[in-house]
């Protein structure tokens, strides 16, 4: 793996991540290595997995499509996490670990939607909500109609995402490496007149989700902990983006199954 000389730092703002981001700055910098947020190699991440998610949309937003050129190494400051390897008490080990370059590559996809003009990306889940009505939507997979649906919305998730805001939703957890997107429904509305699937439905990666309505006035499309209004929007297409992914550096080998039992 090539050697990274540039980076950036992503810290949660609590006392105990603070700490550690400002301890892990003196080391770099006393390695040589060079702080740049604009164009960094290496994106450390100091906090939780929400942090994590932070980190990544706050580098799409800084650099755009060049987020295939950074990759993120975290170490959380709480329980163990999906998308870090590390504990705040494994620090030696983690910095050793960058430093001795011990680390392998792994990358995960991001979630797209596009209407309109407007395009956006999600590492866990994007959801389309109307708390202010019932929301009535045709659902089509793969240009193929599948359904129609009336309730609150739909949340579409990644492998990752599916421990996220999808599990509570009653949404099937997938196993690390399962290259799947899961449809899970938001307070889905049956009765004797009509009725959608009113279960979760999980897809292959290559699989285009579009979502038609009449009307979306009062919803809101939700990418991660981003929100945008889709008022003005009839259609929604919804897929795994194909031009970007997230690199992740990870060291320690710690069982998917370890992970989710810390967590849940």
């Amino acid at each position: 793996m090539k050697e990274f000389r540039r980076y950036a730092m992503i810290s949660r703002p609590d006392a105990a991540s603070d700490e550690l981001c400002e301890r892990a700055i003196r080391d770099l910098d006393a390695r040589g290595y060079i702080r740049d947020e604009l164009h960094p190699d290496v994106a450390f991440v100091i906090g939780g997995d929400g942090t994590f998610i932070y980190a990544v949309h706050h580098m799409m937003r800084t650099i755009g499509r060049g987020i295939d050129k950074v990759h993120f190494y975290g170490i959380h400051t709480g329980t163990l996490g999906f998308y870090t390897d590390y504990k705040d008490a494994d620090y030696d080990e983690f910095m050793a670990d960058f430093f001795e370059n011990r680390l392998h590559e792994a990358s995960f996809p991001l979630l797209q939607a596009e209407y309109g003009p407007d395009m956006h990306n999600a590492v866990n889940e994007i959801r389309i909500e109307n708390a202010a009505r019932t929301q009535v939507m045709d659902v089509y997979v793969n240009d193929v109609f599948f359904e129609t649906f009336r309730g609150t919305g739909m949340c579409v998730c990644t492998q990752f995402g599916s421990t996220a805001y999808n599990r509570s939703l009653g949404g099937a957890v997938i196993q690390e490496g399962m290259d799947f997107i899961e449809l899970t429904e938001i307070s889905g509305i049956h009765h004797s007149k009509y009725r959608s699937l009113d279960a979760p439905l999980i897809l292959k990666k290559d699989t285009v989700l579009e979502f038609r309505s009449e009307s979306f006035k009062g919803a809101l499309l939700g990418c991660d902990a981003d929100v945008y209004r889709l008022d003005d929007v009839n259609s929604v297409r919804l897929f795994v983006c194909k031009s970007a992914e997230v690199h992740m550096l990870r060291g320690r080998d710690v069982s998917y199954f370890e992970r989710l039992k810390s967590l849940f």
